[in-house]
């Protein structure tokens, strides 16, 4: 009997997937069957990704793409889905953030964090929509925050672009669902990365008080990405859509 987390001759493509959360959630996808596609700007990090990937014996490639890039986010996954001869999986995770006051942001900034964190959730999306359709159902996951939920003086563009991919991720889903394409959002808690370290060694009080509040009485580690995404990208979650799942070890159930 096959497993209903199996991902063998699935496709998936990650955006930000060479490094953090996103290199996690590719790792549990490789490690249940599934071909995957990393699509981040470095290449360098790119490639060390891919050579992690193929050390858990996955089939992995990697497009160097900036999702902020209209043009070039919808032709990546037009290239994911040629070199592979499908996509199955999505997994919009690229992110960026600026400590910047609301008072004081420009628009630049308010810009480009938006493009980056929703308007490329959408285009992407509106590209593997058809392939996946065509192709009898898909998975797309989008990667929101804790500031999907929660306001922060330093983080307001951040948290309205996260805010906004809960909000796409129901609309995707309630449009898609008669397609057999499930939505769904993971909002991380915090969880130790390259963003986050900064913050979790420059101060002790604050890291502290990130454990004290995390019932599970750590910080989050990569690692923990690898089970929700299998789930969420696998037939064991195809009565799931539109949902929005907490990773953050019952950090937003506190106050």
């Amino acid at each position: 009997m096959v497993s209903a987390f199996d991902l063998t001759g699935r496709v998936a493509l990650v955006t930000g997937g060479n490094g953090g959360i996103g290199l996690g959630m590719a790792s549990g996808l490789a490690k249940a069957g599934a071909t995957i596609v990393i699509a981040g700007r470095n290449a360098e990090k790119n490639a060390a990704a891919i050579a992690e990937l193929k050390g858990l014996g996955a089939t992995a490639d990697a497009l160097v793409v900036d999702v902020a890039n209209e043009a070039t986010c919808r032709a990546m996954v037009g290239e994911a889905h040629t070199r592979h001869g499908r996509l199955d999986i999505l997994v919009n995770n690229a992110g960026v953030a600026r400590r910047t006051r609301p008072e004081t942001m420009s628009l630049e900034i308010w810009d480009a964090i938006l493009a980056t964190n929703l308007t490329a959730v959408l285009v992407a999306s509106q590209a593997a929509h058809p392939l996946m359709k065509t192709g009898g159902g898909g998975k797309i996951i989008n990667i929101g925050s804790m500031y999907s939920i929660f306001g922060a003086p330093y983080v307001s563009a951040y948290a309205v672009s996260k805010g906004g991919v809960v909000q796409l991720t129901k609309s995707l889903a309630a449009a898609w669902a008669a397609d057999n394409i499930q939505v769904n959002a993971i909002l991380p808690g915090w969880i130790d990365t390259d963003m986050t370290r900064p913050a979790r060694t420059g101060s002790a009080e604050f890291s502290d008080g990130v454990v004290a509040r995390t019932p599970a009485g750590r910080w989050g580690e990569i690692g923990d990405f690898e089970g929700p995404a299998v789930f969420l990208a696998s037939p064991a979650s195809d009565f799931v859509t539109g949902a929005v799942l907490a990773v953050d070890g019952g950090y937003s159930i506190t106050g």
